[in-house]
């Protein structure tokens, strides 16, 4: 069946394409219904001539119905009532124009209607299929709008997750932060100081991000370079990082604060518990179909009893770990995705596939 969704007039291959199928769609459809009424009226007119009226008749129906669905009073009403006036205004005036244009082409008199019974099937038949089908487009225009009423909500409640996130973990990493300066200030004021500015840096990323969306790669690969300057100023030599961003990925928009969750997952459950020192890789890199990057780590790496994550559920570092997989899903559908993979002979790589 024809669609009659609202659309912009066709500027693209896209668009006319489109059209195209919707022409396509409407001519195939009403050639059938003249065959369905020359089966149930048998003895009548013949194909041909049921063919001319029932094209002419249904795409006169089809391009109306397109006229009235864009204008400027419909949405002033419910979708509803609008589809109800679509069909008392489309399929009477289609008809008519219809019925006029058929007989045009034909070269026969104009009459409407003609005496005798046989004469009301073909309209009786035209109003109940032409009602048919738009109800049909009203159905699924509803059901359209729906899911993306769903997919609205899915993705505020990613975003409420987002700043739940980051209000569990700012204030737990400021509050340590803020504690080692205080002992830095009186022992090695240099340190201090740089450890000060990186910490401006990052809450000035941080800020940044919490105002959008979606954030140019550069700035989220810079946030990570200021949460592991300070992390490194905290634990010492027992902390080294890289970060490899090539430079054509630079302006890629991601999620923001996508990784921060990952590089945290790593330092607090891979780093930290292992003895000696650990280290830190994150590395972005345009692959065949996508783009990755990959968050890696020499610590401890995945727990038995924890095959889809570095801890086990109940723990912040696979809430996330799940928030991250969350986001992709919100913002990629699936064509994104995060794999954990093992290193030997320790550690973890948290991968991160995106379109490009």
């Amino acid at each position: 069946m024809p669609s009659f969704q609202s659309a912009p007039a066709p500027t693209g291959p896209a668009n006319w394409w489109a059209a195209a199928q919707l022409v396509a769609g409407a001519l195939l459809f009403w050639a059938l219904a003249a065959g369905a009424l020359f089966v149930a009226a048998p003895g009548g007119d013949s194909y041909a001539r049921l063919l001319v009226f029932s094209e002419s008749v249904g795409m006169a129906i089809v391009a109306i119905a397109l006229l009235l669905r864009p204008a400027r009073w419909f949405p002033r009403i419910s979708p509803a009532r609008g589809w109800l006036v679509t069909g008392v205004v489309a399929i009477p005036a289609g008809y008519l124009v219809g019925h006029l244009l058929a007989t045009l082409i034909l070269g026969e008199p104009f009459r409407l209607a003609a005496p005798g019974h046989d004469r009301l099937v073909p309209l009786v038949f035209t109003v109940l299929l032409a009602g048919s089908g738009l109800h049909y487009f009203a159905a699924r225009e509803h059901l359209a709008r729906e899911a993306s009423a769903r997919s609205e909500a899915q993705r505020l409640a990613t975003e409420t997750e987002l700043r739940l996130l980051r209000a569990q973990l700012e204030p737990h990493m400021l509050f340590n932060t803020l504690a080692n300066l205080r002992s830095l200030v009186r022992d090695d004021a240099p340190q201090a100081e740089r450890m000060i500015d990186q910490l401006i840096t990052y809450l000035r990323s941080v800020l940044a991000a919490s105002r959008t969306e979606l954030t140019p790669l550069r700035d989220e690969f810079e946030q990570l370079q200021a949460y592991l300057a300070i992390m490194a100023v905290r634990m010492g030599p027992r902390l080294s990082y890289r970060l490899e961003l090539p430079a054509e990925l630079e302006r890629l928009a991601v999620p923001s604060m996508l990784l921060q969750p990952l590089v945290e997952n790593a330092i607090k459950h891979g780093i930290e518990p292992r003895v000696g020192p650990g280290r830190v890789d994150v590395v972005a890199r345009r692959g065949a179909t996508d783009v990755e990057i990959a968050v890696s780590d020499d610590g401890l790496g995945l727990l038995p009893d924890a095959p889809s994550g570095r801890v086990v559920p109940s723990s912040s570092g696979s809430y996330g770990l799940l928030h991250v997989r969350e986001r992709l899903r919100a913002v990629y559908g699936d064509q994104a995705s995060l794999t954990l993979t093992p290193l030997r002979p320790q550690g973890l790589t948290a991968l991160v596939r995106i379109p490009p």
